[in-house]
């Protein structure tokens, strides 16, 4: 008996010992969904790199990434907007000190159907349709069907920018909302996919996402302006007006295989693959 009891505790603590060698070499990196699949092409190539380490990456948002730091369950936090003053404060009671590192720039590509005949809209016309001020395309020069607005889900960094930056035109007193029939989706890939069987829907999301599936549209300040398309050289002459940097999140100046992973993505190896998902390098 005593000889059993002691082969099962030898057995516990290698599977221990072994659970932590194992999670000392990986890292959880969670958040925004417009940098998954950038995230994820950075993990594969460090992992190539460097084979004894493992790096997970998983969507659901920016404030989702968040959350996840603050709660200690991620190493890194992807995330499309700034970190808020009340997620600070949080994270601050949970001895979490969030240190921003910009990795990437980003433009917010508008798409419809590719039957769909608009192929340019303002700012101001952009925050009509998705306030629901304006409902049909006729009213804009387009066919006579109702408009059906596809917007992220709340918890999103691209929706959260999205709503300051074009319905509220960067005012922090305007109170303007997405329209009440706006659909609200899970991920930009769902938001991808309706726009490409639907000739009616208009969405958003980053520019990475883009396919033949979709038409990007020109977007323009104002009707005095030039219609700017959501391409890396106008995210990088400052033309094309729907542009952020894209963010990661860590519990202080990162270090050990942390920092080892983010000096990967910010050597020119990982701004190449910035550059290869259709982002723009920091670098």
């Amino acid at each position: 008996m005593f000889k059993k009891l002691l082969l099962i505790l030898i057995m516990v603590t290698f599977a221990a010992s072994a659970f932590a060698v194992k999670n000392k070499n990986s890292i959880q990196v969670k958040g925004s969904d417009t940098m998954v699949n950038l995230g994820q092409a950075w993990a594969e190539k460090y992992m190539e790199i460097n084979a004894g380490d493992f790096a997970a990456v998983t969507g659901g948002g920016s404030g989702t990434g968040l959350s996840s730091l603050i709660s200690g369950t991620c190493d890194i936090a992807m995330s499309s907007r700034n970190i808020k003053e009340k997620e600070i404060a949080l994270a601050k009671q949970k001895g979490i000190d969030p240190n921003e590192i910009k990795v990437a720039l980003d433009g917010l590509a508008v798409i419809v159907n590719p039957d769909n005949p608009i192929s340019k809209l303002t700012l101001a016309q952009l925050a009509d349709i998705f306030t629901g001020r304006v409902t049909n395309w006729k009213e804009i020069g387009g066919k006579d069907e109702k408009i059906v607005v596809l917007s992220r889900e709340v918890n999103s960094g691209t929706h959260v920018y999205f709503k300051e930056h074009v319905l509220r035109k960067n005012d922090s007193n305007s109170k303007e909302e997405f329209a009440p029939t706006a659909l609200m989706l899970s991920s930009s890939q769902a938001i991808a996919d309706e726009v490409a069987g639907n000739p009616s829907a208009i969405g958003y999301y980053g520019m990475g996402y883009v396919s033949k599936k979709q038409k990007a549209l020109a977007i323009a300040k104002d009707g005095k302006l030039e219609y700017e398309s959501p391409i890396i050289e106008n995210v990088i002459n400052g033309k094309y007006p729907i542009s952020r940097p894209l963010f990661l999140y860590t519990n202080g100046v990162p270090g050990g295989l942390v920092k080892k992973f983010v000096d990967f993505i910010l050597s020119k190896e990982g701004q190449n693959i910035v550059l290869a998902t259709d982002f723009v390098p920091v670098k």
